[in-house]
């Protein structure tokens, strides 16, 4: 067209219709007036046509500028553009779809769409192709593409429209993975927040309550229809005081956060302990647009915590702080006593003969006089003051903050009062005292556990004296403690660095002087402190159970003896050995072992005399009694020790069978004619003889004691008149001077 225009404008029209009209036809004036009319006509019409001509210039060129903008457009648009063949092969394509395909215009060559589509998505574009040629309307769908380069998946929006030839269709592709992605996590936080376990609510700016999941419902019992439009303070449960709200309220204004515990109140207006977190959601303009609640009821978790921490603190029994609970409160003091300057008292506590009460009453009243007694010392001490129970019958008295120390002694004489005081034990009535140890911070130690040892020591001193009393802790305990643990220690490597001997102390038949029975006694060779006392070491070994494996020792080696001195001096010759109540206390004693070893010497029972005390069959129980039964059946003899001394019973030598009594040496010592000892002497041995036990004396020292004894009928006797305990070189040398 423009070209048309261009050769249309080579000549003016006017000028040669004028010329060739002059040349060929010379006109007439009248002629001449209708040409010139003529003329103008065309001359009108030519400036129409220029002007069309110049219109259609300026169309030409904004068609031109919008098919280029289109084109750009097209190649630029943010969503993808591409045109597909009924056969799904792609025939133009924008930038946009190039990339979402992940290729490059120029690879385009026979490209088929569907090469680039999910396996799962195939089914559906080919569906939506169908649709969309058969019905030559707007369609669309969604569909899974896979790039070409190593990207990942695209979820794209298809729209497309037929071509009015039903050849082509046009695609549009709309990138929709992001918002898919973002409407999963809206699914998923839906669904987290209608399955959750924890209540929430959202409130608005106002503190309107405009959203609840379900268990909101369930655990306040309201429903979404109650609770929307409410009030926060529709849980309010009226337990927290106003200045908890101020500070919750402070910290929300402030960092737009608050967790904690708070006590609300369900519909049905019971009160429950929730741990609440809220958070706030703000606008553009950082205004409150939201607040979000998050709370799950912990009311049973805090009464589980709280049972826990009672039973972790606190004795089941009286209800009063135990032994861990003690040493928290005794360390707080001792801070607060350094901080104040003020002296502190720790009290010990021990119950006097607690275990009469068990073992007549039963432990159901036992327990009954702990309860009680808790109460009295509760009654006596100050609020400030601290009572705890350690265990068993053990109390403990902590008294901070003392102004004047004669309060201690007040104190200490109240608690004896009241404590001797019959209980009443549901119907029984039980008569107790206490020993009190008494120790004072910082004055005896300023260390938590040496003020704690300290308590025990003076208790223990109490006990010592009479019991029923108090004792003040002193230096002299804790020195006496110091020798005590080094004894313990020195004694537990006695045994393995051979530091034990036996001495023997001859048996002498009175009626005759022969020896045929000796006594085994233990001594203790110390390899700085020379020999000590038994009566020192003894008691020790005892109280921490070295004694066992001490006795196994002794019966070893004094079998071993009177096996020699069986074969080498008299065939019935008998060792006597002590035998202490400890080693009754486990079970079998050890005897079985001892039969064994014997069996293994070849020595007979009869070669053992075992040495007990009046006091082990006051408490013989069973094993104890299996024990002495099993003696006698291996036919090793009995000796009752010390008879006399204790609680004497012609029903404990009925019963366990006793072969020897042995008559104190306290009733010896003094012994002359007419006095008491000697009729008490005369008395023991009828008794022995009429029951068929033979009598041994302890102590005889001189010839008097000796000869008043054997013209009481007394079988044996024993002590320095005839010799001293020797060691067992010294010992057969009077074997050889008295004739057998």
């Amino acid at each position: 067209m423009a070209k048309e225009i261009k050769q249309f404008d080579n000549g003016s029209l006017r000028q040669r219709a004028e010329q060739q009209l002059t040349q060929q036809y010379p006109m007439p004036s009248s002629l001449e007036a209708d040409v010139k009319k003529l003329l103008h006509e065309l001359q009108v019409h030519q400036i129409e046509l220029e002007m069309q001509n110049e219109e259609l210039l300026i169309a030409q060129a904004e068609a031109e500028a919008n098919l280029e903008r289109y084109a750009e457009l097209y190649d630029m648009a943010p969503v993808g553009y591409l045109t597909l063949g009924r056969d799904g092969v792609i025939h133009r394509i924008n930038l946009k779809a190039a990339r979402q395909l992940g290729i490059f215009r120029a690879q385009l060559n026979q490209q088929r769409f569907p090469a680039f589509i999910g396996a799962d998505s195939l089914p559906v574009f080919n569906d939506f192709l169908a649709g969309v040629f058969a019905g030559q309307t707007v369609k669309h769908c969604e569909l899974t593409l896979l790039p070409g380069s190593p990207s990942a998946p695209l979820i794209v929006h298809v729209e497309a429209i037929a071509n009015g030839d039903d050849q082509l269709c046009h695609l549009v592709l709309i990138d929709i993975t992001d918002r898919k992605v973002y409407e999963e996590k809206l699914k998923l936080a839906d669904l987290v927040y209608q399955a959750i376990g924890e209540a929430i609510f959202v409130a608005d700016a106002d503190n309107r309550i405009v959203s609840v999941n379900p268990a909101f419902a369930e655990f306040t019992g309201y429903s979404l229809q109650e609770a929307i439009g409410q009030s926060t303070s529709l849980l309010k449960s009226g337990l927290q005081s106003e200045e908890f709200y101020r500070s919750m309220w402070k910290a929300l204004e402030t960092t737009g956060h608050w967790q904690g515990e708070i006590w609300n109140r369900r519909k049905n207006g019971n009160s429950y302990l929730e741990r609440l977190t809220i958070n706030t959601v703000y606008d553009e303009q950082h205004g409150v647009r939201y607040r979000v609640a998050m709370f799950s009821d912990i009311t049973d978790q805090k009464h589980a915590e709280q049972t826990i921490w009672q039973q972790a603190n606190f004795d089941s029994l009286t209800g009063l702080p135990n032994r861990h609970m003690f040493y928290e409160r005794l360390a707080q003091e001792i801070k607060k006593s350094r901080r104040m300057d003020l002296p502190l008292a720790l009290l010990f506590l021990d119950l006097d003969h607690f275990k009469d009460v068990n073992d007549t009453l039963g432990h159901s009243k036992g327990d009954l006089l702990l309860k009680e007694m808790g109460k009295r010392l509760l009654n006596c001490v100050r609020s400030t003051d601290t009572v705890a129970r350690l265990g068993g019958d053990e109390f403990t008295i902590i008294l901070p903050e003392l102004q004047e120390r004669d309060s201690i002694e007040r104190l200490a004489q109240d608690i004896l009062c009241q404590l001797t005081k019959p209980f009443e034990l549901a119907g029984e009535i039980a008569y107790v005292s206490v020993s009190i140890g008494i120790t004072l911070f910082p004055e005896d130690t300023d260390d938590i556990d040496t003020l704690i040892k300290n308590a025990d020591q003076a208790m223990y001193a109490a006990k010592d004296q009479g019991r029923n009393c108090r004792h003040y802790f002193t230096i002299s305990m804790q020195e006496a403690a110091m020798a005590k643990m080094r004894l313990i220690n020195d004694l537990r490597v006695a045994l393995p660095e051979s530091q034990f001997w036996l001495a023997y102390q001859p048996v002498v038949e009175l009626s005759t002087g022969l020896i045929h029975k000796a006594e085994a006694l233990l001594r203790w060779q110390h390899p700085a402190r020379g020999l000590i006392n038994p009566a020192e070491f003894i008691p020790v070994a005892e109280a921490s159970g070295m004694i066992i494996d001490i006795g196994e020792w002794v019966f070893r080696e004094a079998s071993k003896q009177a096996l020699q001195w069986r074969t080498e001096y008299h065939a019935d010759f008998q060792i006597s050995i002590n035998k202490s109540p400890v080693q009754f206390q486990k079970a079998g004693g050890g005897h079985l072992a001892w039969f064994d070893y014997l069996e293994e010497l070849g020595l007979p029972g009869q070669g053992i005399v075992i040495e007990i005390t009046e006091g082990l069959l006051m408490d013989a129980g069973a094993i104890i009694t299996g024990q002495l039964l099993a003696f006698r059946d291996a036919g090793i003899q009995v000796s009752l020790d010390d008879f006399g001394t204790g609680y004497s019973s012609l029903s404990y030598l009925k019963k366990f069978d006793i072969d020897y009594i042995k008559i104190d040496q306290s009733f010896t010592r003094n012994l002359c004619p007419n006095n008491n000892d000697l009729a008490l002497c005369e008395a023991i041995i009828v008794m022995a003889h009429k029951l068929g036990i033979k009598v041994i004396a302890e102590g005889i020292e001189t010839q008097q004691q000796y000869d008043l004894l054997m013209a009481a009928g007394c079988d044996y006797g024993q002590g320095y008149l005839f010799s001293k305990p020797v060691p067992a070189e010294e010992f057969e040398k009077l074997l050889v001077a008295v004739p057998a």
